[in-house]
Protein backbone atom coordinates (compact mmCIF):
# COMPACT_ATOMS: atom_id res chain seq x y z
CA UNK A 1 0.00 0.00 0.00
CA UNK A 2 1.01 3.59 -0.32
CA UNK A 3 2.40 5.43 2.29
CA UNK A 4 2.02 9.16 2.72
CA UNK A 5 5.19 10.26 3.26
CA UNK A 6 7.23 12.39 1.72
CA UNK A 7 10.40 10.13 0.64
CA UNK A 8 14.01 11.42 -0.75
CA UNK A 9 17.32 9.16 -2.27
CA UNK A 10 20.07 10.16 -3.82
CA UNK A 11 19.20 9.27 -8.16
CA UNK A 12 22.36 9.78 -9.26
CA UNK A 13 25.61 7.02 -9.28
CA UNK A 14 28.59 8.04 -7.15
CA UNK A 15 31.51 9.29 -8.45
CA UNK A 16 30.01 12.00 -11.03
CA UNK A 17 30.14 15.88 -11.13
CA UNK A 18 26.96 16.39 -10.73
CA UNK A 19 24.58 14.34 -7.80
CA UNK A 20 20.90 14.64 -8.06
CA UNK A 21 18.53 14.49 -4.91
CA UNK A 22 14.88 13.32 -5.41
CA UNK A 23 11.96 14.24 -2.97
CA UNK A 24 8.61 13.05 -3.56
CA UNK A 25 5.52 13.70 -1.29
CA UNK A 26 2.30 16.01 -0.35
CA UNK A 27 5.61 18.30 1.70
CA UNK A 28 8.07 17.84 -0.86
CA UNK A 29 8.27 21.58 -1.98
CA UNK A 30 7.61 22.86 1.43
CA UNK A 31 10.67 20.64 3.75
CA UNK A 32 12.58 21.58 0.66
CA UNK A 33 11.56 25.34 1.49
CA UNK A 34 13.17 24.65 5.00
CA UNK A 35 16.99 24.10 3.83
CA UNK A 36 16.86 26.02 0.73
CA UNK A 37 17.67 30.06 0.34
CA UNK A 38 17.43 31.46 -3.18
CA UNK A 39 20.01 33.43 -4.83
CA UNK A 40 18.65 37.19 -6.61
CA UNK A 41 15.20 36.08 -5.12
CA UNK A 42 13.22 36.14 -2.06
CA UNK A 43 10.28 33.94 -3.77
CA UNK A 44 10.10 30.80 -1.84
CA UNK A 45 9.99 27.17 -3.58
CA UNK A 46 6.34 27.36 -2.43
CA UNK A 47 5.22 30.23 -4.93
CA UNK A 48 6.79 29.07 -8.11
CA UNK A 49 5.59 27.56 -11.08
CA UNK A 50 5.84 24.14 -11.60
CA UNK A 51 8.66 23.17 -14.13
CA UNK A 52 11.17 25.90 -13.26
CA UNK A 53 14.49 26.19 -11.75
CA UNK A 54 15.97 27.86 -8.93
CA UNK A 55 19.53 28.89 -8.34
CA UNK A 56 20.75 28.89 -4.09
CA UNK A 57 22.12 27.47 -1.60
CA UNK A 58 21.46 24.52 1.13
CA UNK A 59 21.90 25.86 4.15
CA UNK A 60 22.30 23.57 7.78
CA UNK A 61 20.63 24.96 10.69
CA UNK A 62 23.34 27.35 11.52
CA UNK A 63 23.24 28.85 8.28
CA UNK A 64 25.99 27.79 6.71
CA UNK A 65 26.02 26.97 3.15
CA UNK A 66 26.37 23.05 2.24
CA UNK A 67 26.69 23.66 -1.27
CA UNK A 68 25.35 26.03 -4.73
CA UNK A 69 22.53 23.81 -6.03
CA UNK A 70 19.82 24.57 -8.58
CA UNK A 71 16.03 23.23 -7.74
CA UNK A 72 13.82 21.73 -9.98
CA UNK A 73 9.91 21.65 -9.06
CA UNK A 74 7.48 19.63 -10.47
CA UNK A 75 3.35 19.57 -9.02
CA UNK A 76 1.07 17.09 -8.91
CA UNK A 77 -0.20 15.26 -10.73
CA UNK A 78 2.05 16.31 -13.40
CA UNK A 79 5.11 14.64 -12.17
CA UNK A 80 7.07 11.14 -12.35
CA UNK A 81 5.72 9.88 -9.48
CA UNK A 82 1.87 11.59 -9.68
CA UNK A 83 3.22 14.08 -6.39
CA UNK A 84 4.76 17.29 -6.01
CA UNK A 85 8.57 16.69 -6.48
CA UNK A 86 11.68 18.16 -6.16
CA UNK A 87 15.19 17.37 -7.56
CA UNK A 88 17.86 19.11 -6.35
CA UNK A 89 21.07 19.01 -8.29
CA UNK A 90 23.83 19.22 -6.37
CA UNK A 91 27.79 18.76 -6.90
CA UNK A 92 28.29 15.07 -6.82
CA UNK A 93 30.54 15.07 -3.26
CA UNK A 94 29.52 11.85 -1.51
CA UNK A 95 29.56 13.81 1.53
CA UNK A 96 27.59 17.09 -0.40
CA UNK A 97 25.10 14.80 -0.80
CA UNK A 98 24.75 12.97 2.53
CA UNK A 99 24.72 16.08 4.09
CA UNK A 100 21.46 17.30 1.87
CA UNK A 101 20.43 14.02 2.72
CA UNK A 102 20.55 14.47 6.56
CA UNK A 103 18.93 18.07 6.64
CA UNK A 104 16.29 16.41 4.41
CA UNK A 105 15.24 13.44 7.22
CA UNK A 106 16.01 16.02 9.80
CA UNK A 107 13.50 18.29 8.13
CA UNK A 108 10.49 15.23 7.59
CA UNK A 109 11.66 13.52 4.53
CA UNK A 110 11.92 9.90 4.56
CA UNK A 111 14.66 7.23 3.00
CA UNK A 112 13.08 6.15 -0.62
CA UNK A 113 13.41 2.34 -0.49
CA UNK A 114 14.32 0.58 -3.58
CA UNK A 115 12.05 1.33 -6.44
CA UNK A 116 10.10 3.65 -4.46
CA UNK A 117 9.72 6.02 -7.04
CA UNK A 118 8.45 4.40 -9.70
CA UNK A 119 6.17 2.18 -7.44
CA UNK A 120 4.20 5.42 -6.45
CA UNK A 121 4.23 6.35 -10.09
CA UNK A 122 2.25 3.03 -10.67
CA UNK A 123 0.02 3.39 -7.50
CA UNK A 124 -0.99 6.66 -8.59
CA UNK A 125 -1.61 5.54 -12.22
CA UNK A 126 1.11 7.41 -13.73
CA UNK A 127 2.11 3.77 -15.52
CA UNK A 128 0.68 0.46 -15.23
CA UNK A 129 2.65 -2.63 -14.25
CA UNK A 130 4.32 -3.56 -17.29
CA UNK A 131 5.36 -0.27 -17.60
CA UNK A 132 7.08 0.28 -14.11
CA UNK A 133 9.33 -3.05 -15.14
CA UNK A 134 10.30 -1.40 -18.43
CA UNK A 135 12.16 1.52 -16.32
CA UNK A 136 14.13 -1.03 -14.89
CA UNK A 137 14.63 -2.85 -17.57
CA UNK A 138 15.68 0.75 -19.53
CA UNK A 139 18.16 1.33 -16.33
CA UNK A 140 20.26 -1.83 -17.00
CA UNK A 141 19.83 -1.81 -21.08
CA UNK A 142 23.46 -2.32 -22.44
CA UNK A 143 23.00 -2.28 -26.46
CA UNK A 144 20.43 -1.03 -28.78
CA UNK A 145 17.81 -3.82 -28.77
CA UNK A 146 17.53 -3.57 -25.26
CA UNK A 147 16.99 -0.32 -25.63
CA UNK A 148 14.17 0.17 -27.77
CA UNK A 149 12.84 -3.20 -26.18
CA UNK A 150 12.40 -1.46 -23.14
CA UNK A 151 11.27 1.92 -24.39
CA UNK A 152 8.67 0.11 -26.67
CA UNK A 153 7.18 -1.16 -23.49
CA UNK A 154 8.03 2.30 -21.65
CA UNK A 155 5.56 3.78 -24.08
CA UNK A 156 2.60 1.67 -23.45
CA UNK A 157 2.92 -0.24 -26.66
CA UNK A 158 2.24 -3.85 -25.06
CA UNK A 159 -0.14 -2.21 -22.89
CA UNK A 160 -2.03 -0.71 -25.71
CA UNK A 161 -1.99 -4.10 -27.07
CA UNK A 162 -3.61 -5.90 -23.95
CA UNK A 163 -5.98 -3.37 -23.57
CA UNK A 164 -7.18 -3.74 -27.06
CA UNK A 165 -7.26 -7.23 -26.66
CA UNK A 166 -9.26 -7.03 -23.53
CA UNK A 167 -11.83 -4.39 -25.03
CA UNK A 168 -12.49 -7.58 -27.22
CA UNK A 169 -12.89 -10.01 -24.67
CA UNK A 170 -15.06 -7.88 -22.25
CA UNK A 171 -17.40 -7.50 -25.06
CA UNK A 172 -17.87 -11.71 -25.62
CA UNK A 173 -18.02 -11.44 -21.75
CA UNK A 174 -21.04 -8.82 -21.56
CA UNK A 175 -23.13 -10.73 -24.09
CA UNK A 176 -22.15 -14.03 -23.11
CA UNK A 177 -23.59 -12.74 -19.28
CA UNK A 178 -26.55 -11.16 -21.10
CA UNK A 179 -27.50 -14.74 -22.27
CA UNK A 180 -27.76 -16.00 -18.73
CA UNK A 181 -29.94 -13.71 -17.62
CA UNK A 182 -32.47 -14.35 -20.29
CA UNK A 183 -31.61 -18.18 -19.97
CA UNK A 184 -35.89 -18.67 -19.56
CA UNK A 185 -35.43 -17.71 -23.01
CA UNK A 186 -33.53 -20.19 -24.74
CA UNK A 187 -33.97 -19.21 -28.22
CA UNK A 188 -32.07 -15.80 -27.76
CA UNK A 189 -28.30 -15.46 -28.74
CA UNK A 190 -27.24 -12.29 -27.87
CA UNK A 191 -23.39 -13.35 -28.25
CA UNK A 192 -23.21 -14.92 -32.33
CA UNK A 193 -21.28 -17.77 -32.07
CA UNK A 194 -19.65 -17.85 -35.70
CA UNK A 195 -18.34 -14.29 -34.61
CA UNK A 196 -17.20 -15.17 -30.97
CA UNK A 197 -15.37 -17.83 -32.73
CA UNK A 198 -13.37 -16.12 -35.42
CA UNK A 199 -12.27 -13.28 -32.62
CA UNK A 200 -11.85 -15.97 -30.10
CA UNK A 201 -8.88 -17.19 -32.70
CA UNK A 202 -7.47 -14.07 -33.72
CA UNK A 203 -6.97 -13.62 -30.33
CA UNK A 204 -5.24 -17.13 -29.74
CA UNK A 205 -3.02 -16.02 -32.89
CA UNK A 206 -2.16 -12.69 -31.33
CA UNK A 207 -1.51 -14.25 -27.86
CA UNK A 208 0.91 -17.12 -29.63
CA UNK A 209 2.79 -14.71 -31.36
CA UNK A 210 3.10 -12.09 -28.60
CA UNK A 211 4.57 -15.62 -26.48
CA UNK A 212 6.95 -16.61 -28.98
CA UNK A 213 8.16 -13.53 -29.05
CA UNK A 214 9.82 -14.19 -26.16
CA UNK A 215 12.48 -16.39 -26.97
CA UNK A 216 13.86 -13.14 -28.93
CA UNK A 217 13.22 -10.93 -25.58
CA UNK A 218 14.68 -13.14 -23.76
CA UNK A 219 17.76 -13.88 -25.65
CA UNK A 220 18.39 -10.24 -26.21
CA UNK A 221 18.24 -9.25 -22.43
CA UNK A 222 20.27 -11.87 -20.77
CA UNK A 223 22.25 -12.75 -23.83
CA UNK A 224 22.28 -15.12 -26.13
CA UNK A 225 24.16 -18.28 -24.78
CA UNK A 226 27.31 -19.71 -27.07
CA UNK A 227 29.10 -22.60 -25.93
CA UNK A 228 32.79 -22.66 -27.14
CA UNK A 229 33.89 -26.69 -26.67
CA UNK A 230 36.38 -29.08 -28.09
CA UNK A 231 39.05 -31.78 -26.44
CA UNK A 232 41.50 -30.33 -24.54
CA UNK A 233 44.21 -27.88 -25.65
CA UNK A 234 42.68 -26.74 -28.75
CA UNK A 235 42.80 -23.08 -27.87
CA UNK A 236 38.99 -22.90 -26.27
CA UNK A 237 40.11 -20.26 -23.44
CA UNK A 238 42.58 -18.78 -25.84
CA UNK A 239 39.45 -17.69 -27.97
CA UNK A 240 37.25 -16.70 -25.10
CA UNK A 241 39.46 -14.56 -24.11
CA UNK A 242 39.83 -13.00 -27.53
CA UNK A 243 36.12 -12.75 -27.77
CA UNK A 244 35.32 -10.78 -24.65
CA UNK A 245 38.88 -8.74 -25.04
CA UNK A 246 40.07 -9.48 -21.68
CA UNK A 247 42.11 -12.33 -20.54
CA UNK A 248 39.55 -13.72 -18.73
CA UNK A 249 40.45 -17.75 -19.24
CA UNK A 250 44.08 -19.32 -17.69
CA UNK A 251 45.62 -20.27 -20.76
CA UNK A 252 47.96 -23.06 -20.98
CA UNK A 253 49.44 -25.80 -22.83
CA UNK A 254 49.32 -28.12 -20.23
CA UNK A 255 45.82 -30.39 -20.92
CA UNK A 256 42.77 -30.00 -19.14
CA UNK A 257 43.59 -26.71 -17.92
CA UNK A 258 40.14 -25.61 -17.65
CA UNK A 259 37.86 -28.16 -15.39
CA UNK A 260 34.93 -26.25 -14.67
CA UNK A 261 33.20 -23.54 -17.19
CA UNK A 262 33.88 -19.62 -17.71
CA UNK A 263 31.12 -17.68 -18.38
CA UNK A 264 30.81 -13.99 -19.43
CA UNK A 265 28.93 -11.81 -21.78
CA UNK A 266 29.78 -9.32 -24.47
CA UNK A 267 28.30 -7.18 -27.57
CA UNK A 268 28.80 -8.15 -30.89
CA UNK A 269 27.16 -6.06 -33.44
CA UNK A 270 24.44 -4.57 -30.91
CA UNK A 271 23.96 -8.16 -29.68
CA UNK A 272 24.62 -9.44 -26.15
CA UNK A 273 25.98 -12.72 -26.42
CA UNK A 274 26.99 -15.10 -23.11
CA UNK A 275 29.87 -17.31 -23.97
CA UNK A 276 31.04 -20.36 -21.83
CA UNK A 277 34.43 -21.89 -21.97
CA UNK A 278 33.95 -25.40 -21.18
CA UNK A 279 36.31 -27.83 -19.90
CA UNK A 280 37.95 -29.88 -22.76
CA UNK A 281 36.44 -33.07 -23.84
CA UNK A 282 38.99 -36.06 -23.23
CA UNK A 283 39.12 -39.59 -21.72
CA UNK A 284 40.48 -39.12 -18.41
CA UNK A 285 40.43 -41.13 -14.88
CA UNK A 286 40.53 -37.46 -12.75
CA UNK A 287 37.40 -37.31 -10.75
CA UNK A 288 37.49 -33.43 -10.97
CA UNK A 289 37.73 -32.98 -14.87
CA UNK A 290 34.84 -35.73 -15.49
CA UNK A 291 32.64 -33.51 -13.83
CA UNK A 292 34.21 -30.65 -15.44
CA UNK A 293 33.45 -32.63 -18.83
CA UNK A 294 30.01 -33.44 -17.79
CA UNK A 295 29.57 -30.02 -17.15
CA UNK A 296 30.59 -29.25 -20.81
CA UNK A 297 27.83 -31.41 -21.87
CA UNK A 298 24.83 -29.67 -19.82
CA UNK A 299 26.39 -26.22 -20.99
CA UNK A 300 25.66 -27.53 -24.64
CA UNK A 301 22.25 -28.71 -23.84
CA UNK A 302 21.65 -24.44 -22.69
CA UNK A 303 23.03 -23.16 -25.66
CA UNK A 304 21.64 -21.57 -28.55
CA UNK A 305 24.93 -21.58 -30.63
CA UNK A 306 27.87 -24.14 -30.08
CA UNK A 307 31.12 -23.51 -31.40
CA UNK A 308 33.00 -26.37 -31.68
CA UNK A 309 36.82 -26.17 -31.91
CA UNK A 310 39.18 -28.42 -33.58
CA UNK A 311 42.87 -28.32 -34.53
CA UNK A 312 42.83 -31.45 -36.69
CA UNK A 313 40.67 -33.94 -38.14
CA UNK A 314 37.94 -35.48 -36.14
CA UNK A 315 37.47 -39.00 -35.96
CA UNK A 316 33.71 -40.27 -37.72
CA UNK A 317 32.60 -41.04 -33.93
CA UNK A 318 33.47 -37.22 -32.24
CA UNK A 319 31.72 -36.07 -35.85
CA UNK A 320 28.62 -38.19 -34.78
CA UNK A 321 29.04 -37.58 -30.65
CA UNK A 322 28.37 -33.88 -31.72
CA UNK A 323 25.38 -33.84 -34.21
CA UNK A 324 23.57 -36.28 -31.34
CA UNK A 325 24.53 -33.44 -28.84
CA UNK A 326 24.06 -30.34 -30.88
CA UNK A 327 20.47 -30.96 -32.34
CA UNK A 328 18.83 -28.50 -32.96
CA UNK A 329 21.16 -25.85 -32.19
CA UNK A 330 23.16 -23.71 -34.18
CA UNK A 331 26.61 -24.74 -34.93
CA UNK A 332 29.97 -23.48 -36.11
CA UNK A 333 32.98 -25.59 -36.72
CA UNK A 334 35.77 -23.71 -35.84
CA UNK A 335 38.91 -25.26 -37.40
CA UNK A 336 41.70 -23.41 -35.06
CA UNK A 337 45.47 -22.67 -34.75
CA UNK A 338 45.86 -22.10 -39.00
CA UNK A 339 48.88 -20.23 -37.64
CA UNK A 340 51.13 -23.88 -37.27
CA UNK A 341 49.98 -24.90 -41.00
CA UNK A 342 52.20 -25.22 -43.54
CA UNK A 343 54.03 -22.12 -45.23
CA UNK A 344 54.13 -21.48 -49.05
CA UNK A 345 58.18 -22.15 -50.14
CA UNK A 346 57.65 -18.70 -51.19
CA UNK A 347 59.77 -16.62 -47.99
CA UNK A 348 58.41 -13.20 -49.11
CA UNK A 349 56.37 -11.22 -47.00
CA UNK A 350 53.37 -11.98 -48.98
CA UNK A 351 53.21 -15.61 -47.93
CA UNK A 352 50.28 -16.43 -46.27
CA UNK A 353 49.21 -20.19 -44.76
CA UNK A 354 48.32 -23.31 -47.13
CA UNK A 355 45.27 -23.60 -45.16
CA UNK A 356 44.30 -27.52 -44.60
CA UNK A 357 40.37 -27.78 -44.47
CA UNK A 358 39.09 -30.60 -42.83
CA UNK A 359 36.25 -32.38 -43.76
CA UNK A 360 33.18 -32.12 -41.39
CA UNK A 361 30.23 -33.36 -42.67
CA UNK A 362 27.40 -31.84 -40.44
CA UNK A 363 24.33 -30.75 -42.13
CA UNK A 364 23.10 -26.97 -41.78
CA UNK A 365 26.51 -25.85 -39.96
CA UNK A 366 28.76 -23.26 -41.01
CA UNK A 367 32.92 -23.44 -40.34
CA UNK A 368 35.76 -20.85 -40.56
CA UNK A 369 39.57 -21.06 -39.92
CA UNK A 370 41.13 -19.27 -37.75
CA UNK A 371 43.97 -18.25 -35.38
CA UNK A 372 43.06 -17.44 -31.73
CA UNK A 373 46.88 -17.28 -30.66
CA UNK A 374 47.20 -14.32 -33.54
CA UNK A 375 43.76 -13.43 -33.17
CA UNK A 376 43.26 -14.44 -37.11
CA UNK A 377 39.93 -14.78 -38.99
CA UNK A 378 38.05 -13.51 -35.75
CA UNK A 379 36.02 -10.81 -37.41
CA UNK A 380 34.44 -14.00 -39.97
CA UNK A 381 33.90 -15.68 -36.79
CA UNK A 382 31.77 -13.16 -35.18
CA UNK A 383 30.06 -12.57 -38.22
CA UNK A 384 28.72 -16.03 -37.79
CA UNK A 385 27.93 -16.03 -34.74
CA UNK A 386 25.65 -12.76 -35.11
CA UNK A 387 24.04 -14.76 -38.74
CA UNK A 388 23.14 -18.07 -36.28
CA UNK A 389 21.72 -16.25 -33.02
CA UNK A 390 19.32 -15.06 -36.75
CA UNK A 391 17.85 -11.90 -34.51
CA UNK A 392 15.13 -10.01 -36.41
CA UNK A 393 15.89 -5.97 -36.38
CA UNK A 394 14.01 -4.62 -33.38
CA UNK A 395 12.90 -1.07 -33.46
CA UNK A 396 10.67 0.97 -30.22
CA UNK A 397 7.49 0.19 -32.42
CA UNK A 398 7.75 -3.46 -31.87
CA UNK A 399 6.36 -5.68 -29.07
CA UNK A 400 8.46 -8.05 -27.70
CA UNK A 401 8.48 -10.05 -24.45
CA UNK A 402 11.39 -9.87 -21.97
CA UNK A 403 9.61 -11.06 -18.78
CA UNK A 404 9.28 -14.58 -17.81
CA UNK A 405 6.12 -13.51 -15.82
CA UNK A 406 4.42 -11.78 -18.60
CA UNK A 407 5.42 -14.97 -20.71
CA UNK A 408 3.92 -17.16 -17.99
CA UNK A 409 0.89 -14.65 -18.07
CA UNK A 410 0.43 -15.04 -21.53
CA UNK A 411 0.66 -19.04 -21.97
CA UNK A 412 -2.16 -18.92 -18.77
CA UNK A 413 -4.15 -16.92 -21.15
CA UNK A 414 -3.87 -18.78 -24.36
CA UNK A 415 -4.84 -22.28 -22.56
CA UNK A 416 -7.88 -20.61 -21.35
CA UNK A 417 -8.92 -19.20 -24.68
CA UNK A 418 -8.25 -22.55 -25.81
CA UNK A 419 -10.62 -23.96 -23.41
CA UNK A 420 -13.32 -21.44 -25.07
CA UNK A 421 -12.65 -22.56 -28.80
CA UNK A 422 -12.86 -26.38 -27.67
CA UNK A 423 -15.98 -25.73 -25.55
CA UNK A 424 -17.62 -24.03 -28.98
CA UNK A 425 -16.60 -26.68 -31.15
CA UNK A 426 -18.45 -29.09 -28.35
CA UNK A 427 -21.63 -26.66 -28.64
CA UNK A 428 -20.99 -25.80 -24.49
CA UNK A 429 -23.11 -23.46 -22.68
CA UNK A 430 -22.87 -20.10 -22.47
CA UNK A 431 -22.15 -20.00 -18.87
CA UNK A 432 -18.66 -22.27 -19.30
CA UNK A 433 -17.53 -19.79 -22.22
CA UNK A 434 -18.16 -17.19 -19.99
CA UNK A 435 -16.36 -18.43 -16.94
CA UNK A 436 -13.44 -19.72 -19.57
CA UNK A 437 -13.09 -15.71 -20.99
CA UNK A 438 -12.97 -14.06 -17.73
CA UNK A 439 -10.09 -16.22 -16.88
CA UNK A 440 -8.43 -14.95 -19.72
CA UNK A 441 -9.30 -11.47 -18.89
CA UNK A 442 -7.36 -12.01 -15.62
CA UNK A 443 -4.62 -13.66 -16.76
CA UNK A 444 -3.69 -10.43 -19.18
CA UNK A 445 -4.70 -8.06 -16.16
CA UNK A 446 -1.80 -9.69 -14.07
CA UNK A 447 0.52 -8.01 -16.53
CA UNK A 448 -0.60 -4.32 -16.70
CA UNK A 449 -1.18 -5.26 -12.74
CA UNK A 450 -5.05 -4.01 -13.87
CA UNK A 451 -7.78 -5.03 -11.39
CA UNK A 452 -9.66 -8.60 -12.50
CA UNK A 453 -13.02 -8.09 -14.20
CA UNK A 454 -15.69 -7.53 -12.11
CA UNK A 455 -19.86 -7.56 -11.97
CA UNK A 456 -20.05 -4.08 -12.29
CA UNK A 457 -17.41 -3.74 -15.19
CA UNK A 458 -19.56 -6.24 -16.89
CA UNK A 459 -23.27 -4.39 -16.06
CA UNK A 460 -21.36 -0.99 -16.90
CA UNK A 461 -20.15 -2.82 -20.46
CA UNK A 462 -24.16 -4.08 -21.08
CA UNK A 463 -25.92 -0.77 -20.21
CA UNK A 464 -23.35 0.96 -22.34
CA UNK A 465 -23.32 -0.93 -25.12
CA UNK A 466 -26.52 -3.25 -25.33
CA UNK A 467 -28.91 -1.62 -23.50
CA UNK A 468 -32.07 -3.34 -24.11
CA UNK A 469 -35.37 -1.20 -25.07
CA UNK A 470 -33.54 1.68 -23.81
Amino acid sequence: MLNNNTICAIATAPGGAIGIIRISGSEAISIADRIFRPVGSTLPLSERKAYTLAFGNIVNTNNDVVDEVLVSIFRAPHSYTGEDSVEISCHGSAYVLQQVMLLLTENGCTPAGPGEFTQRAFLNGKMDLSQAEAVADLISSTNKATHDMAMSQLKGHFSNELTHLRAHLLKLTSLLELELDFSDHEELEFADRSELYTLANDIHKRLLSLARSFEVGNALKNGIPVAIVGNTNVGKSTLLNHLLHEDKAIVSDVHGTTRDFIEDITVINGIQFRFVDTAGIRDTDDVVENIGIERTYQKMQEAKIVLWLIDRQPSDSEIEDIKTRVAGKKLIVVRNKIDLTNLSLDNSSSAKPTIQHSTVNIPHSSSVDISAKYGTNLPELEQLIVEAADIPQISESDIVITSVRHYSALLHADESLQRVIDSMNLGLSGDLLAEDLRIVIDNLAEITGDERITPQETLQNIFTHFCIGK
